[in-house]
């Protein structure tokens, strides 16, 4: 058996798919290779995920927080769900969408591995962004 308290989970430096600002901590399995996980993301207050699709279901669950979900390849503020905490989510595969979130906000993602995003358009995306010399 093993437990995750809180006051336990070790949070790291989001990956470099998301922008700046996110934190991450993988419970179980590695999100990086095939196969079962669960991950936590740690959000500061009006951190956004410009729209993108993931190739694989996602299971999401709000555990602290508020985000909110707008869906189509386009943000659409208006058009957006608020998820508070307890809100459990399921995210089809090659779904667009847009995640930002209010509050320091925690989900935990359960998929199958290995995770990725993919920006609907590559300018959003994190990895394409020029570095300073």
């Amino acid at each position: 058996m093993r437990l995750y308290p809180s006051t336990t989970i070790e949070w790291k430096v989001g990956p470099p798919s998301l922008p700046a600002g996110a934190k991450m901590a993988v419970l179980e399995g590695d999100p990086t290779k095939e196969g079962p996980f669960v991950m936590r993301l740690q959000a500061p207050d009006g951190y956004h995920i410009l729209p993108h699709t993931h190739p694989k279901t996602e299971r999401v669950t709000v555990i602290s927080g508020t985000m909110f979900l707008a869906t189509g390849e386009n943000l659409d503020r208006s058009a957006a769900k608020a998820l508070p905490a307890g809100t459990y989510g399921l995210w089809p595969a090659g779904m667009k969408h847009t995640a930002w979130f209010e509050g320091g906000t925690v989900i935990q993602i359960h998929g199958t591995g290995p995770w990725q995003i993919n920006y609907v358009n590559p300018v959003d995306d994190p990895r394409n962004a020029k570095k300073s010399p």
